[in-house]
């Protein structure tokens, strides 16, 4: 065996995408004027990594309290990344009703994969959300 393949087998595995797909790194959600942003929603998630965190976004400041999500909002994020230290609560129902949800610091590109109930999953269900930075 070459003394040149664990170089190979790494630069290999460094090429494979990794499950953030395109999702932003959690510590570079920051604004341009480098002011902390708590999280951001996206509307587009796809059943392959590397497509979702896509679409129109929406910005999080640490203290967003949303009871009522802007009408294009609501029932329409399905990925979202979280700040580190923060903390994203999320719930079904507008008015903060209905079931919730915690999300902590990290990506979250396929909201699919979280469920809300029996049958139904957090995809286009977010319909009020707080988001806290400690």
């Amino acid at each position: 065996m070459s003394p040149r393949w664990p170089l190979l087998l790494a630069l290999a595995l460094a090429a494979v995408p990794c499950a953030l797909g395109a999702c932003p790194a959690p510590a570079d959600l920051k604004r341009e004027d480098g002011t902390r942003t708590c999280a951001k929603l996206y509307d587009k998630s796809d059943p392959y990594y590397e497509n979702c965190c896509a679409g129109a976004e929406l910005s999080l400041e640490p203290g967003a309290d949303l009871p009522y999500l802007p009408s294009d909002w609501a029932n329409t994020a399905s990925s979202l990344v979280v700040a580190p230290r923060c903390e994203l609560t999320v719930w079904s129902l507008r008015g903060k009703a209905g079931k919730t949800r915690k999300f902590s610091g990290g990506a979250y590109p396929r909201l699919e994969e979280y469920r809300l109930g029996v049958f139904r999953d957090w995809s286009n269900a977010i319909s009020a959300l707080y988001c806290r930075c400690s």
